[in-house]
């Protein structure tokens, strides 16, 4: 690292561009210029090995954490409404079909019966658009109070870069070698020209709070979220394309690569379920 003294003279401000490899060896320096000085803020220069922390991903990662409830307890939960009592006497032979029904017919209360929850990490970017979704919750990692990671998202080589079209009815296509050097070049030289400014306001004592604002979307963050099945099949919708859908979407690439993971363990825990939303034009009851 490299560091600069911005110092201070008896009737106005100067900058000296001198290089240190620490204060204590730009204290001792700038004791010996002549007048009134004084040092009022330290900024750092780089290098390009101060980079070697930083880390470039491409990667939407969903882990799951756990689960509340099953298609049965869906089912139980519906069956209130005719056998008040007696739902627990619910023959278990007509689970399918009755989810199959309240999918249909749009009954969407009984799928608020359960809860899955993930622990994600992408970036802010895409956690902008995953908050829009304001029927989940959510716990994410505040830069208010921790040093945010030097961790950057990069586009992949497979990701979509031109878009062609109006909006609503837009596609987006393959760029051309150029265009994704471009991308990726214009994407690593921002943050580490950000991750220097946020460390250099950090050095010199300025709040988390305020540092971060200078930060990138592409930077990644982590959050736990908690979704009914309800919810989840909302976000599904509108996130994730299919075949099967009645009503087209046209979700941003990266929240797509995160709606599919969860769409994995959705229909590993609410077999049931997911089939019936599939089979109903992916529409959330």
């Amino acid at each position: 690292m490299i560091v600069f003294a911005i110092v201070c003279g008896k009737y106005e401000p100067k900058e000296v561009h001198s290089l240190w490899a620490d204060p204590e060896l730009a204290e001792q320096e700038l004791a010996t210029l002549e007048g009134d000085w004084r040092i009022i803020a330290w900024s750092m220069g780089t290098r390009e090995r101060d980079f070697d922390n930083m880390e470039f991903s491409s990667e939407m990662k969903v882990e799951y954490i756990d689960h509340v409830g099953s298609d049965e307890d869906i089912a139980r939960a519906a069956w209130v409404s005719t056998l008040g009592e007696r739902a627990e006497e619910g023959d278990p032979k007509r689970i399918a079909g009755l989810i199959n029904m309240l999918m249909r017919d749009r009954h969407g209360s009984p799928f608020e019966q359960g809860l899955m929850r993930f622990r994600v990490s992408a970036p802010i970017v895409v956690f902008r658009e995953h908050h829009r979704h304001r029927i989940a919750s959510y716990n994410e990692m505040s830069g208010r109070y921790v040093e945010m990671k030097p961790k950057f998202y990069v586009p992949p080589r497979e990701r979509p870069l031109i878009q062609k079209g109006k909006p609503g009815q837009y596609v987006f296509e393959s760029g051309t070698d150029l265009q994704y050097a471009i991308v990726s070049d214009a994407f690593i030289s921002t943050a580490k020209q950000q991750w220097h400014k946020y460390q250099s306001m950090l050095h010199n004592g300025i709040a988390k709070e305020v540092a971060r604002d200078v930060l990138p979307l592409s930077l990644y963050s982590n959050m736990v979220v908690a979704m009914n099945p309800r919810a989840l099949m909302n976000f599904l919708s509108l996130r994730v394309r299919s075949e099967n859908t009645s009503v087209p979407t046209f979700p941003m690439w990266e929240i797509e690569q995160l709606g599919m993971r969860y769409e994995t363990e959705f229909a590993e825990r609410f077999p049931l379920t997911w089939k019936a939303f599939n089979d109903n034009g992916r529409v959330a009851p």
